[in-house]
């Protein structure tokens, strides 16, 4: 059965971290709708002073960050010392686990563009050790198409594995097709599925979905997208949905209020990291 469109979201301009202009897509109104997904963020812009301002050091705790930037480049530092980079078509895979400290600098460059996505963590893993991965272009398949191309970023297309996610398993997918062009591929009955137009408008069961725009699918086991007039970058995620409550503060997303509280006690005491993040290499 096709999934069709069960819920449409545009988001809005917000600006955050040190300032930077940004279009928030998802967030605490759509936690129900979107489910494990909590945020995503989308930045688009040409003019540095959106977003050089970058994100300065901040805390996280309960969540995965999956940061995937199209052009331009990001810069992490953590407070272990720690420092990396990602840039055109990379991934930064961050999960948060029992708590990290890092900040994002953001370079000028002729185009930053991307999105930031936070994946809820079960209610079992949300004191994890922290982990930190930076999915580099040699390691992200592409599978050619006639009219396009699937860069499998996490997970697997049509028997086609990319980098595999620690917790709730998760398939992403940065999808270029040409304009007019159409592609259907299988999706798991059991997963929540989501989709984001980076770049350009697609044509979903009819419904017309315009560019930086968030599209909820309904149940089904494909997936079928049409281009419009224009090249399409199309981004779609699929995932578990969680069961557990949802305390969300800022940075920090717990099961329970109790461990929404304990975790920022431990913020002002400097009691907030428990455990140094692994790297993965």
């Amino acid at each position: 059965m096709e999934r069709k469109i069960e819920t449409q979201v545009k988001g809005f301009h917000a600006i955050d971290g040190g300032g930077v202009h940004l279009v928030r897509v998802l967030g605490n109104t759509t936690v129900k709708a979107f489910n494990p997904f909590l945020m995503l963020d989308s930045f688009d812009s040409t003019n540095p002073e959106d977003y050089v301002a970058g994100f300065p050091m901040h805390p996280h705790r309960g969540i995965e960050t999956i940061t995937f930037v199209a052009h331009g480049n990001m810069r992490h530092k953590d407070s272990m010392g720690f420092e990396d980079i990602v840039q055109d078509g990379e991934v930064q895979y961050m999960s948060a686990g029992s708590g990290i400290l890092h900040e994002e600098t953001i370079p000028a460059s002729p185009r930053m563009c991307g999105l930031q996505l936070w994946l809820n963590l079960p209610a079992k893993d949300k004191m994890t050790k922290p982990s930190y991965k930076a999915i580099k272009k040699n390691e992200i398949p592409e599978v050619p198409l006639i009219h396009g191309k699937v860069r499998v970023l996490m997970g697997n297309y049509e028997g086609t594995q990319g980098y595999q996610s620690h917790h709730l398993p998760l398939d992403y997918y940065d999808i270029h097709l040409d304009p007019g062009a159409s592609l259907t591929w299988k999706v798991d009955r059991e997963r929540a599925a989501m989709g984001f137009t980076l770049q350009g408008e697609v044509i979903v069961a009819g419904n017309v979905i315009p560019e930086k725009t968030a599209v909820r699918f309904t149940e089904g086991d494909t997936v079928t997208i049409t281009a419009g007039k224009d090249p399409v970058e199309f981004m779609f995620m699929s995932s578990l949905e969680l069961d557990d409550p949802i305390h969300w503060g800022g940075p920090i997303v717990m099961d329970t209020r109790e461990g929404l509280l304990t975790a920022f006690q431990e913020l002002e005491t400097g009691t907030f990291l428990k455990d140094k993040m692994d790297v993965e290499k």
